[in-house]
């Protein structure tokens, strides 16, 4: 009993590969909700993938706001959230679907015109695999772990009172502290893209920077016209 929330920021022209990775599924999620937070360029894909429940915001609320939001409205067991621009391997969820922790993360495949920079950042951690980069994330969180619905609600996503910019962190960190389960799967199941539009999300950004720039998103934020 799992649900898919696929999260598109300016994702319309790669979302589609994201949905058939999951509608490709050799065990099919209970739901799968996908969510255009702002950028109004998705709205081609119900007539592609009428299956889908669709969430169209007329303004971008920013990934902590969407995130708890499309969280809430989450009734399965467990869930797992997808970057748009990323896809899953056909297999994932077979996989993901006998554990009974309260969390379970796996490895990852980084692609994209700026997958180096994984490598550089975390050489103990990659190594190079047909072309792109393979993450070791046995044990360790990341945004597309999947989680305990009834856990995840009770913490929420937030970015406040903790040292990691990024929301998905802070909510493995606080599942942690009140002693989450974790079961880990050493395959890679999720490819990872890394374009200019998410390069500057990670470790040379403060939690200043990250306040910055959620203000200044905030800030350029426009209405969607319909």
């Amino acid at each position: 009993m799992i649900t898919i929330v696929i999260a598109s920021y300016q994702y319309g022209h790669l979302a589609a590969h994201c949905i058939e990775s999951v509608l490709s599924q050799s065990k099919q999620p209970s739901k799968v909700f996908f969510v255009d937070d702002g950028a109004c360029d998705c709205h081609h894909l119900p007539d592609m993938y009428p299956d889908i429940e669709y969430v169209f915001r007329r303004q971008n609320l920013g990934t902590v706001k969407n995130f708890q939001d499309m969280l809430m409205r989450v009734e399965t067991d467990y869930v797992m959230f997808l970057g748009a621009d990323n896809w899953l391997r056909s297999d994932a969820i077979e996989l993901l679907s006998p554990f009974k922790t309260d969390i379970v993360t796996y490895d990852i495949i980084v692609t994209g015109e700026l997958k180096s920079e994984i490598h550089e950042r975390v050489p103990q951690m990659t190594f190079p695999l047909h072309g792109d980069f393979y993450w070791n994330r046995v044990g360790q969180h990341h945004g597309s772990m999947m989680y305990k619905t009834a856990l995840g609600q009770q913490i929420g996503y937030s970015q406040s009172n903790s040292k990691h910019p990024q929301e998905d962190w802070n909510l493995w960190d606080q599942m942690i502290e009140r002693g989450a389960t974790v079961g880990s799967i050493n395959q890679g199941l999720l490819y990872y893209r890394r374009h200019k539009s998410n390069f500057l999300k990670y470790c040379s950004e403060t939690n200043e920077q990250s306040m910055l720039r959620q203000n200044l998103e905030l800030l350029t934020q426009t209405e969607c016209i319909e």
